[in-house]
């Protein structure tokens, strides 16, 4: 699978990591690892140190995930997102968006 997820035991942190291609065929395994996830304040960091490709359907699908964690007072974060996948997220100008750490 290409999505995977790691929950803390206090459940207020999510590392959900894409593995490969993050695009619309991704979109249900996306989802559902973070939609029962409804603790308040949780931070939910997504880890595309191994991404090699995204599409504009994965910058959507981040953004309901950022609306899903907003819901509950949480955050998003993007980790290690690799160069060609770090330079996608500038085009779209995520960076006013999500925190990114590098």
């Amino acid at each position: 699978m290409n999505v995977k997820k790691k929950v803390s035991e206090d459940k207020k942190n999510i590392e959900i990591s894409i593995d490969g291609r993050f695009d619309f065929s991704l979109h249900q395994n996306f989802r559902d690892a973070y939609i029962n996830c409804k603790e308040k304040n949780a931070v939910f960091t997504i880890c595309l140190l191994n991404t090699t490709y995204m599409d504009s359907s994965a910058l959507g699908m981040i953004l309901l995930l950022k609306d899903h964690a907003e819901n509950y007072s949480g955050k998003v974060v993007i980790s290690k997102p690799s160069e060609a996948v770090n330079k996608i997220l500038e085009i779209a100008q995520f960076h006013r968006l999500l925190s990114i750490e590098l």
